[in-house]
């Protein structure tokens, strides 16, 4: 993260055909067209010998009970099938690769290799990852049994029901509300993942229940009917990091016990393993993952708090390497239309390439992006973005920086844009500093280039 302007940041803006040569006609001449006068006379049908007969008959009888090569796997017995190639240990991901593809072509299951691997369906694989094709997988949970539904309350809150393609900031405009209220009824933020199916509310609700009182200022240790249940139903509304932070645990113990990511879709009724006082989170001498100051500027409490949400959840995940992220930051630049060296530039300027780098700001990954810049470049390419994506990350940066430069009267002004934000450069002009971020990436263009 290079930007020392709160304020600026912000981002407010917005088979081949073959061809046969034609023959030549072929003229007979009337020698060859003549016919002989008389016919020949037939060839004489000479008699088999009985012997000969019998012999062929059953030539031919031997050769109809032959058993087709295709059917063989399926007619012999198991045990006299050919046995199928042997399965690698282990195997090492490739881009474009899927779970259920690996698991087809070594003719495996894929919820065993999902659960051989700690997975769900929603993890994010990448290229250089190494996932393991044998093994004893744990058994599958049993699936909590679902909440039995409310009975149905005059003049609650009105609900939406997510549909794929969603935004939260799609959402509230639909039902004329705001995007902060939206937030607030669901106990939701910018950076929180919704999913299809999910419930949504989308008005206040004259008797829908208060949301819960904030957590007390000191620290409380975890009720004792919590720490003998050890477990925590799921409720709507809910984030990993609310959990973890209500009940007293460090987020990453949180995940830990419950083998999920950061990438993990939770659901209202699901059982999470609460761990024990081993795994709490010491109080008061706990050093911040990000710290509140950067370069003699300090950022408000709730975003230095959500900064070491999102930290803390990227250092509990897989992330690519800095290499990968190169690869990924150029592939998806190519992709969208934008210079593959402007965009490596700006990944190269903000964070080095490093997926887990959170700033100050809470901007987040390798393209340094805030929340409301994600929602911006979410509404930009059609689809909700995950910041702490890889993938999500390199495209909301490399959407942005192709808005800035469709709507900018220059490409020093668009870089200028992403980094002190585009209204502010509008109407104030470049900073100094503003003015060595743009020749800093102008520079390391040329080396990429």
């Amino acid at each position: 993260m290079t930007t020392p302007r709160p304020t600026n940041r912000t981002m407010s803006m917005p088979v081949i055909a073959a061809t046969t040569a034609a023959l030549p006609a072929v003229v007979l001449s009337s020698l060859a067209v003549a016919q002989p006068a008389t016919a020949a006379p037939a060839p004489l049908q000479r008699k088999i010998p009985a012997t000969l007969a019998a012999a062929m008959q059953a030539q031919a009888a031997q050769k109809a009970a032959v058993i087709p090569a295709q059917s063989v796997a399926s007619t012999l017995p198991s045990a006299l099938r050919p046995m199928a190639p042997s399965t690698p240990d282990t195997y090492k991901i490739v881009r474009g690769d899927t779970i259920s593809a690996i698991a087809h072509r070594f003719n495996l299951d894929t919820n065993d290799l999902l659960r051989l691997n700690n997975l769900t369906a929603t993890t994010i694989i990448y290229p250089g990852q190494t996932i393991k094709l044998t093994g004893s997988a744990p058994k599958p949970a049993q699936p909590a049994p679902a909440p039995a539904a409310p009975a149905p309350a005059t003049n609650a809150a009105a609900t939406y029901t997510v549909v794929p393609g969603d935004t939260l900031s799609a959402i509230a405009a639909k039902h004329g509300v705001p995007l902060s209220s939206i937030f607030s009824w669901n106990n939701l933020s910018g950076s929180s993942i919704i999913y299809p199916g999910q419930k949504i509310k989308v008005s206040g609700g004259g008797t829908a229940p208060a949301p819960s009182a904030p957590a007390p200022a000191t620290p409380a240790a975890p009720s004792p009917a919590l720490a003998n249940t050890g477990s925590y139903t799921i409720k709507a509304g809910d984030t990993l990091s609310a959990i973890a932070s209500r009940l007293g645990v460090s987020l990453s113990a949180l995940m830990s016990a419950n083998n999920v990511t950061a990438t993990t879709v939770i659901y209202p009724g699901q059982k999470l393993t609460v761990p024990g006082s081993g795994a709490l989170q010491p109080a008061g001498d706990t050093k911040p993952l990000v710290p509140s100051t950067f370069l003699g500027f300090t950022y408000p409490p709730a975003v230095v708090s959500s900064a070491n949400e999102n930290k803390a959840l990227l250092n509990a995940s897989p992330v690519p390497s800095r290499a990968e992220m190169k690869t990924i930051v150029a592939d998806t630049a190519r992709r969208m239309g934008v210079s593959p060296s402007l965009a490596l530039a700006f990944a190269e300027q903000e964070s080095g390439f490093d997926q887990r780098a959170v700033s100050p700001a809470n901007a987040i990954g390798t393209m340094q992006v805030i929340p409301s810049s994600g929602q911006w470049a979410s509404d930009l390419v059609g689809r909700k973005l995950n910041l702490l994506d890889p993938y999500d990350n390199a495209t909301a940066g490399v959407a942005i920086i192709r808005a800035l430069i469709a709507t900018s009267k220059d490409l020093d002004t668009a870089i200028a844009g992403y980094y002190q934000g585009q209204y502010s450069v509008s109407k104030y002009g470049m900073y100094d500093d503003t003015k060595r971020y743009v020749e800093s990436i102008k520079a390391r263009q040329r080396t990429f280039g």
